[in-house]
């Protein structure tokens, strides 16, 4: 979509004004240039959203408001770039100035990986910088979407429509993660915070309509990650989860109707769970490896929703095609940075009735801590191994963490035949404590259908 493509239909039409909000990225991007050339923008204006999207200028804001954001730079070339890694430390998360769907957004590790980035991924110039972000390991990701109407004459109001914590730890793009509506780990002291930046950053920005945040929170601190005054992906799955057409009520307030006059002035808490998970199309593509990125790789989504949090996350793997095994048996391969972890996450499984099966590194530390474990070979060590025991169905779910930046080949062969076998897989520890909420709610209860 192009900035001529849009006035010549704008022309024609002889429009009254054009909604920048329902389009993704593309439209931000050509809402300036579209008001330079007589477009009247209805809703949020062009200049809120170059404040957004401006790095320079979104940080000047969020220093007036005391908001924090993780350090980060501008790098027009490679050796700014790795200038601005040296002060920020790894990892960092790099990206172009505007991305359409986390294109060519990458987390890197090392002055190999970044130079590497710098020369093949995106063309780097003062007209388009790199952003370098530090990259927030283990951080929990929240998606807040938020309507609000006081850019308008007679408005002043700011209503949250859903704060949605993602179960994947920061990192992986918001179309990829699975999602919890309302929060379910965080403090009420975190959550305070939470509603207090979205309410100060959509007045400063004057927002008439949509905008969405995306924050990390480390501990008690919340960082702001991104803003986008418009609507996000997670709308519609909010507004089916509180019951009110979000995008609707939106357009409404662009077009000059209050949220007073529209009814809509309190947030609302759901009573059940809402959980959204992803579908992807690993299964159509052999040997793309599953792990997830900020890069987005989904093609769909859909929704479990219950009373219980465990059900609703079970009734989610089984819309998106991978129902949770009640029983069986679990293989477990993490990386080293999760082996202090991954102890806990097994003893649940066990305690479910599962039986498990680790190779090597991964085994000694589950037979350390007292667990029953099946001992398996590597790939490249004989047989049987791990893709031997996926293709005669004798694993019934996996859990494997990426080993650094870039995944071994062993463990790209285990992920891709669990894909085309069937097998559940949870590539986080996050996803597979989720599964195992998941199955002993599944072992409990089972589960049911209510109309609401």
């Amino acid at each position: 979509l192009t900035l001529e493509d849009v006035l010549h239909i704008y022309e024609r039409e002889k429009c009254w004004g054009a909604i920048a909000q329902f389009g993704g990225q593309t439209p931000l991007n050509l809402a300036l240039g579209l008001q330079k050339n007589g477009v009247n923008i209805i809703g949020t204006s062009p200049q809120s959203i170059e404040i957004a999207e401006d790095r320079k200028m979104f940080a000047a804001m969020l220093n007036k408001l005391n908001i924090p954001q993780p350090p980060n730079g501008l790098a027009t070339n490679a050796e700014e770039a790795l200038v601005i890694s040296k002060r920020l430390t790894y990892p960092v998360l790099v990206r172009p100035r505007f991305v359409l769907g986390g294109r060519a957004m990458q987390i890197v590790y090392s002055d190999s990986e970044l130079s590497h980035y710098m020369k093949f991924a995106v063309e780097a110039s003062p007209e388009r910088p790199v952003l370098v972000d530090k990259f927030l390991e283990d951080a929990t990701e929240v998606d807040v979407d938020c309507i609000a109407d006081v850019g308008l004459p007679n408005g002043g109001t700011i209503v949250i429509g859903g704060m949605l914590e993602h179960i994947e730890f920061a990192g992986v793009h918001s179309g990829d993660a699975a999602m919890v509506l309302p929060l379910h780990s965080l403090s009420q002291k975190v959550i305070g915070i939470i509603r207090d930046y979205t309410h100060a950053m959509a007045k400063e920005l004057k927002v008439i309509g949509l905008m969405n945040v995306q924050y990390a929170v480390k501990g008690e601190t919340v960082y702001v990650l991104e803003v986008n005054p418009r609507a996000s992906r997670t709308v519609p799955f909010t507004s089916k989860a509180i019951g009110k057409p979000l995008a609707k009520i939106a357009a409404k307030v662009m077009a000059g109707k209050t949220l007073k006059e529209l009814n809509f002035t309190e947030e609302i808490w759901t009573k059940y769970w809402a959980v959204k998970e992803s579908v992807f199309p690993f299964n159509r593509f052999h040997g793309q490896d599953i792990l997830l990125s900020p890069e987005m790789r989904s093609t769909g989504e859909v929704m479990g929703l219950d009373a219980d949090l465990g059900t609703a996350y079970a009734k989610s793997q089984m819309a998106a095609n991978s129902p949770l095994p009640v029983s069986g048996k679990v293989f477990i391969s993490v990386s080293d940075m999760h082996k202090d972890e991954v102890a806990e996450v097994a003893r649940q499984y066990t305690d479910l009735g599962f039986e498990l099966i680790a190779t090597g590194g991964t085994a000694t530390i589950l037979e350390k801590a007292g667990l029953p474990v099946q001992r398996l070979y590597k790939i490249s060590e004989g047989r049987p191994n791990a893709v031997d025991l996926l293709k005669n169905k004798e694993i019934q779910l996996v859990i494997n963490t990426p080993s650094g930046a870039v995944p071994r080949a062993d463990e790209i062969k285990i992920r891709t035949t669990a894909v085309y076998t069937g097998t559940p897989i949870m590539t986080t520890l996050s996803s597979a404590r989720a599964a195992a909420l998941g199955i002993a709610a599944l072992k409990k209860s089972g589960y049911a259908v209510k109309t609401v």
